[in-house]
Formats: C-alpha cells, structure tokens, sequence
C-alpha cells in the first residue's frame, strides 16, 4: 500500500492506475494512498480526491481555482454591516479593483443603496 502521507501525482498516479487496472476503484485509489483512517484503525478512501487527481493528472483541471494559496474564501460580493454598524470591503474586491492605499471616496447615499465614487488624486474637488 502507498504511503497514506503522500497520495500519488501526476504521471506515477497514472503508471500505478494502469497497473492496478485489475483491482476496484476503491482498492485502486487506496493502493494509491487516497485514504484516511478512522479511529478503529479502518480504511475510508477518498474516492473523490482519487478522480480529482486523476483527471488533473490527464490534463483536466474541473477547479479553475485551484491555483490560488488555498487561503481565505471565494468573494461574495455582498458585505453585511457588522454589530458595530461598519461596513468592512474586504482586501480582496480591493486588490481585484486595483485600489492602493490611500485612494479615496465620496459616500453617496441613496434609498437603501450606498454607492462609492472614487475621487482622482489629480483634479481638484473643491472647485
């Protein structure tokens, strides 16, 4: 069996499959290493993880994502106000405007809708 701590990649994923190609699914990705154990000691394979790595081991990737740090979460684009009655816009709809420290707004409010005009650094707001 492989080495739980290290489930097989890319090309040796696939040797290792098509040597295996007489075993199940389930016994194939357990040889494999995409299983955990269970506090009996028992075996539950990750069947899904198994699929996933085989497709991307084929040149298929199904997560377009799965390129980012695995860090934090998806964006939402909606924020709620929080119990102090802030709203926070978080680093990631910044980073994705371009925005850098420093850069300002004018608030404007509307009948249940808050809209930000961003003000140029250059032209002069007080004319």
């Amino acid at each position: 069996m492989a080495d739980k701590s290290s489930p097989l990649t890319g090309k040796e994923l696939l040797q290792k499959v098509k040597e295996l190609a007489h075993l199940s699914k389930r016994e194939t990705a357990k040889e494999c290493g995409y299983y955990t154990l269970s506090k009996e000691g028992k075996a539950r394979v990750n069947l899904s993880g198994f699929y996933d790595a085989l497709l991307e081991a084929k040149g298929i990737n199904l997560d377009p994502d799965s390129g980012k740090d695995g860090r934090g979460r998806e964006p939402t684009y909606r924020v709620s106000v929080h119990k102090n009655g802030q709203i926070v816009i978080g680093s990631t709809y910044t980073q994705e405007m371009g925005l850098k420290s420093g850069d300002e707004f004018e608030i404007k409010l509307g009948y249940k809708h808050i809209h930000l005009k961003q003000l140029d650094a250059d032209s002069d707001e007080d004319e």
